[in-house]
């Protein structure tokens, strides 16, 4: 299995203003294709900390992908640190020539990526530049005591661009030797104990990943082995999702598909985060009508008719609403199958009789309506999220 190191380079990463996105996307993809990602590291934007990396995992792997500090600004030292590591100077490389012939009919962007040719132009002399096909940054590339280093812009566009020209072998599906398997309704342990034959074998690494009410399972080894693993373990469970399917979102599409039948959605307290998980699949349109974002009253009673009386008498989250929500969704979108949801995301709001983390769930299709309620734990985001999370379970579990 050949190893790899991913660096991140920028104090705005160590100081949490920026999420860092690249290594884990480069992760992903190394993990999908066999290799061994040994670290992720997170590095100062000093010409010393990216040095004492650099002399650090040199010689003990076989590529190193470094991720940020090749900008115009005084603050970006990558191409500065590596020219000292390597013991040269830096020279301007005529790829930059070809960024400037890419945009040469746009004057404004022309002018000012000229204006940083000071700097984004320049690599150390004993190493090669990358092209850049999605920005202005030149990439550094060189290779010494087995090391292959490539260093690329923070810019996740630009660097998923670039890693996608310099290492397309591990975007390659072929060369994937995993496989996910999502359970529902179950914790950890009793999916632990039903696959021993799986957890225990030596020639698989196997992680467990809860996301209540899911548990995913990553099953890595030699293809031959992950298959054979992949196949008993769904022969155990009853919910489980299919093959394919990555998240419960895709789950409902795939669904839906199969069924050939629409599906909708009414949402309050999510705020249209249900709709857009389901739209993050591509091609869902083919099944996915709409998601009604009616967070006032006012709203449930004009858009999905939700009766007033129902509101004076129950309130909006109340298994009453939830139903009626879910019927007017499926009857303004035309659907097959709507899910509906309604809840305290906090963090007021609550009350004894309904605390923060209430939610009613409506389901509707054409054998009736049903609803459900859970008590969900955590901060606002926490709860919106668990809430989408059930919400499509219910869906899928509805469907099938």
């Amino acid at each position: 299995m050949s190893s790899a190191v991913l660096a991140a380079i920028g104090d705005e990463l160590l100081s949490g203003v920026r999420l860092e996105k690249n290594c884990n996307f480069m992760a992903y993809h190394l993990h999908n294709s066999g290799w061994e990602v040994k670290r992720i590291e997170v590095v100062p934007d000093t010409d010393k900390d990216i040095q004492d990396l650099l002399s650090h995992w040199i010689g003990h792997t076989e590529l190193l992908i470094l991720s940020g500090g090749l900008g115009p600004t005084h603050d970006d030292k990558t191409r500065y640190a590596i020219a000292k590591y390597l013991g040269c100077g830096l020279r301007e490389d005529s790829l930059y020539d070809k960024i400037l012939l890419r945009v040469k009919d746009d004057p404004e962007r022309f002018a000012r990526i000229e204006r940083s040719r000071y700097t984004q132009a320049m690599i150390p002399e004993n190493a090669s530049a990358v092209y850049n096909p999605a920005g202005s940054a030149l990439g550094i590339r060189f290779t010494r005591e087995g090391t292959t280093v490539i260093a690329l812009p923070g810019v996740p566009m630009e660097y998923e661009a670039m890693t996608r020209q310099e290492l397309p072998e591990i975007f390659s599906p072929s060369n994937h030797c995993w496989a996910s398997v999502i359970i529902l309704g179950l914790p950890e342990m009793s999916i632990v104990e039903k696959i021993p034959e799986v957890i225990n074998n030596p020639s698989l690494h196997v992680s467990i990943l809860p996301a209540f009410p899911q548990v995913e399972l990553i099953i890595r080894g030699k293809p031959e082995l992950v298959a054979e693993a992949e196949d008993l373990t769904r022969s155990r469970f009853a919910d489980v999702l299919p093959k394919g399917c990555h998240s419960l979102a895709e789950a409902v599409i795939h669904e839906a598909r199969a069924k050939g039948v629409k599906i909708a959605c009414a949402e309050s307290c999510t705020g249209g985060m249900i709709g857009a998980a389901l739209t993050d699949i591509a091609g869902s349109s083919d099944v996915f009508s709409g998601s009604a974002v009616t967070y006032s009253n006012n709203a449930k009673v004009n858009i999905l008719g939700v009766r007033e009386e129902t509101l004076r008498l129950h309130g909006a989250v109340s298994p009453e609403c939830a139903q009626e929500m879910a019927q007017g969704a499926r009857r303004i979108y035309g659907a097959d199958y709507a899910v509906a949801v309604t809840g305290i995301a906090g963090p007021d709001g609550g009350t004894e009789a309904k605390p923060v983390g209430t939610v009613w769930f409506g389901l509707a299709g054409s054998d009736g309506t049903v609803s459900f309620m859970k008590n969900l734990p955590g901060n606002r985001g926490e709860v919106r999220t668990r809430t989408v999370r059930f919400a499509l379970a219910e869906l899928w579990r509805k469907m099938r």
